[in-house]
């Protein structure tokens, strides 16, 4: 038996070979009886791992070589790529690099829910020292949880069967670590919160905001470039989330907002002013809007506003709102928010319901008119 004992170790280790393959390593057992178990246990998943690998031509999956396929693959071509780098670092982080997709079970994505459901979001702020640091606000949300770590794990583990062709008889069941997600809702701005915000906006900011209510596009969609920009198709194209493209049709209000900021930057379409000389910029020079800049900035603008329950996400509830209660139509408003089901965007129907009641109130009231002028014709013919 290949079981030894290292004199630095209080574990016995194991050394055997495999069809002229070395594997060894600790068997993380103090007492020689469990180490030969633990090593017969590995020396079969070994001759099984070689003979599947025979058959397939694929070798033994680790978490680590799945993730970093996966993002060499598919996660570097995303629109929030640093998110999806984030995610799969997070994962390996957890498991560990040597972890293999086809051990992982139900009760290890159960403990990574719980784990990653423990963390805290956070925001930068600056310290008394000036310098930017994060600050934990809150724990993170359901929502949060599915969406950068089981999410991401499912995504790995279908790809390897679907793409690379692995094999996972014991998949966990996904929909069974989904965490429960408070139902999406729908908010739009009422006047007097059009009128506050407006007042808010700092100058060079108001292209960028006028632009983000316009499109209806995600945050990360609205930092476009001038190449995105098509004059003679009259469209914006980028991409969005999910490697999905987006493309905004470039209307009147569009291209004449376009053209006031089309010598701000060669590159860049929505930039803002420097107010201040640091971190590499000088105050008065403009500089590309960045994500963390852009919810930086809105964050600000949302206080001095006083707007309360509105998050920039509600900016797409609040122009898919208007756009459906203009257009009565589900397609056109699943197109605007590039939505992959109209299913998605049916949570905006409560608009044309209260049209329904709207119209309902008018045929009933038109339907009382005809009455009436019946009768009264009625009773001049007797």
């Amino acid at each position: 038996m290949s079981v030894y004992k290292h004199p630095k170790s209080p574990f016995y280790s194991y050394d055997f070979q495999v069809h002229g393959r070395r594997f060894h390593g600790s068997t993380k057992s103090r007492n020689k009886k469990d180490a030969e178990l633990v090593e017969r246990q590995i020396r079969t998943k070994a001759k099984a791992d070689i003979e599947a690998e025979k058959r397939t031509g694929n070798g033994p999956l680790t978490l680590d070589v799945a993730c970093g396929r996966y993002w060499s693959e598919v996660g570097e071509r995303h629109a929030n790529s640093g998110d999806t780098y984030r995610n799969l670092a997070r994962l390996v982080e957890f498991f560990g690099a040597d972890k293999r997709l086809d051990e992982i079970t139900d009760a290890d994505v159960a403990a990574m829910v719980a784990w990653r459901s423990g963390h805290q979001a956070t925001v930068m702020v600056r310290n008394k020292a000036g310098d930017l640091v994060k600050k934990p606000v809150r724990r993170v949300t359901p929502a949060t949880v599915n969406r950068t770590a089981t999410q991401v794990l499912k995504a790995v583990f279908s790809r390897a069967r679907r793409t690379w062709r692995y094999s996972f008889p014991q998949e966990p069941i996904w929909k069974d670590h989904w965490l429960k997600e408070p139902t999406e809702r729908v908010r739009e701005l009422h006047d007097h919160e059009e009128d506050a915000l407006e007042a808010a906006i700092r100058d060079d900011y108001r292209p960028w905001v006028e632009f983000v209510r316009l499109s209806g596009r995600r945050l990360s969609e609205t930092l476009i470039r001038w190449e995105n920009v098509n004059w003679f198709s009259k469209t914006i194209v980028t991409i969005g989330k999910g490697g999905r493209k987006v493309t905004t049709p470039i209307n009147e209000e569009l291209e004449v907002l376009l053209k006031s900021v089309k010598d701000d930057h060669p590159e860049w379409v929505f930039t803002y002013i420097a107010t201040r000389t640091r971190d590499g910029r000088v105050k008065g020079k403009r500089y590309p809007i960045t994500k963390s800049g852009a919810l930086s900035q809105w964050k600000r603008m949302r206080l001095k506003a006083k707007l309360s329950d509105f998050r920039f996400h509600d900016f797409r509830h609040d122009t898919a709102t208007r756009v459906l209660r203009v257009t009565g139509s589900l397609k056109v408003v699943s197109r605007l928010l590039n939505h992959t089901s109209i299913t998605t965007t049916a949570r905006y129907a409560h608009v044309t319901d209260d049209d329904l009641a709207e119209a309902i109130s008018r045929a009933a009231k038109s339907r009382g008119n005809s009455r009436k002028k019946s009768r009264t014709s009625a009773q001049n013919v007797a």
